[in-house]
């Protein structure tokens, strides 16, 4: 058996967003599960905790590690289709453009996913990342099958078909925080290629929020963004098509998801950052610069949209009858206070799932994000707009900013214990440890 590799990484690590950071001991990067599991293996027996860690797309330390850092990167690509059953299995380390990708090039598409394509699998899986949706839910709703190392350095397999310890692995481990494993591969649920008609569209606040429900129970995914010193939004209805395909014109779509989202918004950010009292003006001319457009095209070319410009970002998964209501006291409190505020509010949707930790688990869910540019004091505002949401029984995302803790978590998950106890069975000795998981998950 090899030895994983660890030269090719510099130890310091540090998120996307740039508000975490750690030096880990070592850095691994395992060319198979094998190697894999000799890392566990060995670190264990150092005393080291392990953590892996995806491309830095959480806003939380849960990656974060002064003990053996793993980079699954090498582990990569689609190991099986099964058109029968419509699953693809493919290893941890695989990012979602990739996977995509690749799925398209087989006339396959995931059903749903979220807006971000960078991140590995294992990654967005493990920390609850979700798209818009009436019916379809996360990507980790889509998961069939997974396999992770525990922390004897063993390889788990899991799915609702096994024994009754696999399934309550099965259960738990879609959404697992790290906590239980170092994720191996996952197998998804898979159907054919299709086209989405995605609308979009410029509308006042108090018409979409008056108008929620309607449009919730009207589209297949719906999600809308609001400008914070203004009463304007920008909606998005995604409705699948039968073509045929239109995609956005060459010209259009780079002004639109380059310039305007991209290119002007990094320099309004930064003028903003500079010159707060800018802001309000900025955002008024903004909300009102992007204009109706209709496309058509293949699933992950609707669902996700180039992210350069760098936030913090804090997002609730509220009861999905409570998200209008929130909405609409944290307008009103933007609106009372002297809080300067650059970037849109997004809200988006997903039916109740049967994830232990996942934050629509049981329950229909909306979710509202608050972001701030990076570099920008964020505390205040999201301090305030974290009271709004825990007031209507508010989850937080997993990998997104913010304060709560096990205590807390133990009172919004009715299957908490359920998790915390399988925890306990798989890393009592919490090889899988850190300081995030232990605010979150206990001692």
């Amino acid at each position: 058996m090899g030895t994983a590799t660890a030269a090719k990484y510099d130890t310091a690590w540090r998120n996307w967003a740039g508000n975490v950071s750690a030096t880990p001991a070592r850095v691994v990067a395992p060319a198979s599960v094998g190697e894999l599991q000799e890392a566990v293996r060995r670190a264990a027996e150092d005393g080291l905790r392990v953590k892996a860690v995806g491309t830095g797309h959480s806003f939380t330390a849960a990656a974060a590690t002064d003990g053996v850092l793993v980079r699954p990167q090498a582990l990569a690509g689609i190991q099986e289709i099964d058109r029968a059953a419509g699953t693809v299995k493919v290893a941890a380390g695989t990012t979602l453009k990739h996977l995509n990708r690749a799925l398209a090039g087989e006339g396959l598409s995931l059903t749903n996913m979220g807006d971000v394509m960078e991140q590995t699998v294992s990654g967005a899986t493990s920390t609850g990342t979700h798209g818009t949706g009436r019916d379809s839910a996360s990507i980790a709703a889509q998961i069939r099958a997974l396999e992770l190392v525990t922390a004897d350095g063993s390889l788990l397999s899991c799915s609702a078909e096994g024994t009754d310890e696999e399934r309550a692995v099965f259960a738990a481990a879609r959404i697992g925080l790290g906590a239980l494993g170092v994720v191996t591969s996952l197998t998804f649920a898979v159907e054919p290629l299709f086209l989405l008609t995605a609308r979009e569209e410029p509308m006042g606040f108090d018409e979409v929020t008056s108008d929620f429900d309607r449009h919730w129970a009207e589209n297949e995914h719906f999600e809308f963004y609001w400008f914070p010193h203004t009463g304007n939004c920008n909606t998005k209805r995604n409705n699948r098509s039968q073509g045929p395909a239109a995609p956005p014109g060459a010209v259009s779509g780079w002004i639109e998801d380059e310039l305007l989202s991209n290119g002007v918004f990094q320099a309004v950010n930064s003028l903003g950052r500079a010159v707060p009292a800018t802001i309000p003006g900025i955002a008024r001319i903004a909300s009102r610069a992007l204009s109706a457009r209709t496309y058509t095209d293949i699933p992950y070319k609707v669902f996700t949209s180039p992210r350069r410009v760098r936030f913090v970002e804090m997002e609730y998964a509220l009861p999905r009858e409570q998200v209008v209501t929130a909405l609409r006291e944290l307008k009103a409190m933007v609106d009372r206070s002297d809080l300067r505020i650059s970037f849109p509010v997004e809200v988006r949707t997903a039916p109740a799932d049967d994830i232990a930790l996942s934050t629509a688990s049981g329950r229909d869910t909306a979710y509202i994000a608050v972001h701030m540019y990076k570099g920008t004091p964020y505390h205040r505002y999201f301090t305030a707009a974290e009271r709004i949401f825990t007031a209507h029984g508010g989850r937080p995302h997993w990998g997104k900013v913010h304060t709560r803790d096990a205590e807390y978590f133990a009172e919004a998950y009715p299957r908490f214990a359920e998790f915390t106890a399988l925890r306990d069975r798989l890393d009592p000795d919490r090889v899988f440890g850190n300081d995030y998981l232990r605010r979150v998950l206990g001692s």
